[in-house]
């Protein structure tokens, strides 16, 4: 959501002002390009992971407040709803054996985070949507109390001019209606950043785009949304239907939604803060009192503060991001395709598989990009989305006659994609043996064809048979699911069934 903002009320000069000032800094930002300011490769990557709050009956507890003061950690944060933590984990180099101090880092922290959190009769669940959550929850005094959501709820209200509809169809339909956007809260991720030059973003930037259906088929896990089994990753749908500010007839017009997969490739990163600036109305005008184009002049870097604010409220699903350390800009690419979950193993084993995936693609000396075109990628995205593991995707056929090929998503990742992420991972110079373990993880995942999403829904189903209603389904496979995350075997060796063998 960017950086904490104090809620008030906006004149009707403010947006002309902010918008004034969101072209000087891109015009800024144009400059220090130019001027080759930002900082060297330094192969730095980090994680933040959106966590849900339950109680050990495995319904929502709005009680992210109190668990924060008792884990008093800057690593831990609030997110957009009650039910909703975050954790950052803080960067790290790209080499050695990274991917097991991050698995060592996250289950220290979370298992003290949930510690905590039993403080007050409460756990932390790693999960792409909580499938206990009901509609009920999704009111507007369910958001968490700080101002920066307050505003940015009340200014997407709005924009939108009457409630948000969300229709969703896939193995059930769901439709429904919100007054808040609160249906965002439900959605929870698992976000990857990595700096790279302006001279390789895009095509940093391609390769993330091009695998983003890969990464959700393999790692789909929010198959539920307020009781219902709609598609195998259900958050990109709610994301894109909870934050629509577009009344019907706009979406007629084909005005772009704020959550977007995008619409062409690129081939530098000032093309994407463009597209931010020419397509969406600002929905928090604060203007910050530097002048970025005199701060350029002078020698100094521009903290271009309303240019991050206004991306923050663009949800592209591969994020350009600019940001300063130590007085030194630098840009990032954040993947925001991966629900969070199921354990950390899975964390570790798509995060592994995006690393690799990403250096390998981006250095071929025919990139994907250049042999698909991008309506390709964007309908893979919703194919995976829709189907998870059993998937088929179009991608480039091998050799050099050209055309595209429909696929099965296990079998292009194991025969072609497998073999390129430990080559990028070999690239960043990461352990082999973590190498190996990690992307064995994938493997087993495509040969049992078992990820989150397909364990919740045939656990579910197994429930339903033996009796249950569908609540109490959804309630018993939530806390088998609670169980499983905690012993923390990846997902795919998981016993389908909601009972303690």
């Amino acid at each position: 959501m960017g950086e904490k903002v104090v809620a008030g009320a906006f004149d009707l000069s403010d947006r002309q002002k902010y918008r004034r000032k969101l072209h000087q800094c891109l015009e800024a930002l144009s400059g220090l390009l130019a001027e080759r300011r930002f900082d060297r490769p330094r192969n730095l990557m980090g994680m933040e992971i959106e966590l849900n709050l339950t109680g050990s009956d495995a319904m929502p507890k709005m009680l992210n407040g109190q668990v924060l003061e008792r884990i008093a950690s800057q690593d831990f944060q609030t997110e957009l709803g009650m039910f909703n933590l975050e954790v950052n984990i803080v960067p790290h180099h790209l080499s050695g054996r990274v991917l097991d101090q991050l698995a060592e880092e996250l289950r220290t922290g979370l298992g003290y985070a949930d510690r905590k959190a039993g403080e007050v009769d409460a756990g932390i669940m790693m999960i792409g949507i909580l499938p206990t959550l009901g509609r009920d929850d999704m009111v507007r005094s369910n958001l968490s109390d700080v101002d920066r959501y307050a505003l940015l709820n009340d200014q997407m209200v709005a924009a939108r001019g009457e409630d948000f509809s969300l229709d969703i169809e896939g193995v059930e339909r769901l439709v429904c209606t919100s007054g808040s956007i609160t249906p965002e809260a439900a959605c929870t991720s698992l976000q990857l950043h990595l700096q790279v030059t302006p001279e390789r973003f895009a095509d940093v930037w391609n390769a993330a785009q091009a695998v983003a259906a890969v990464q959700v088929a393999l790692g789909a896990n929010s198959p539920f949304l307020f009781g219902r089994e709609v598609w195998r990753e259900s958050r990109p749908p709610l994301f894109e239907q909870a934050t629509d500010t577009r009344p019907p007839e706009l979406r007629n017009q084909g005005v772009r939604p704020r959550t977007w997969f995008g619409e062409k490739w690129i081939g530098s990163v000032r093309e994407l803060f463009e597209e931010n600036l020419r397509y969406f109305p600002p929905l928090l005008p604060i203007c910050d009192e530097e002048e970025p184009l005199r701060v350029l002049a002078d020698g100094g870097v521009p903290r271009l503060q309303e240019l991050v604010l206004h991306n923050g409220t663009v949800y592209r699903w591969n994020r350009p991001v600019y940001g300063l350390a130590d007085g030194v800009p630098h840009l990032r690419v954040e993947n925001r395709v991966l629900p969070a979950g199921p354990t950390v193993a899975d964390v570790i084993a798509n995060t592994a598989l995006y690393y690799g995936l990403v250096r390998a693609l981006a250095e071929e000396s025919r990139p994907v990009w250049t042999r698909m075109p991008f309506s390709a990628a964007a309908e893979n995205f919703e194919t995976a989305c829709r189907r998870g593991i059993d998937a088929e995707l179009l991608w480039p056929r091998p050799g050099r006659s050209g055309g595209l090929t429909r696929v099965p998503v296990v079998k292009l990742v194991r025969d072609e994609l497998l073999p390129l992420a430990a080559a990028g991972l070999d690239a960043w110079n990461i352990e082999p043996a973590d190498r190996d373990h990690y992307l064995g993880i994938i493997e087993e995942r495509c040969k049992r064809r078992t990820n989150g999403a397909s364990w919740q829904a045939d656990t579910y189903h197994r429930a339903r048979e033996a009796g249950l209603d569908r609540g109490a389904a959804l309630a018993a496979m939530t806390r088998r699911y609670a169980e499983l995350m905690q012993g923390g075997d990846p997902v795919h060796s998981w016993p389908v069934g909601i009972w303690t063998l």
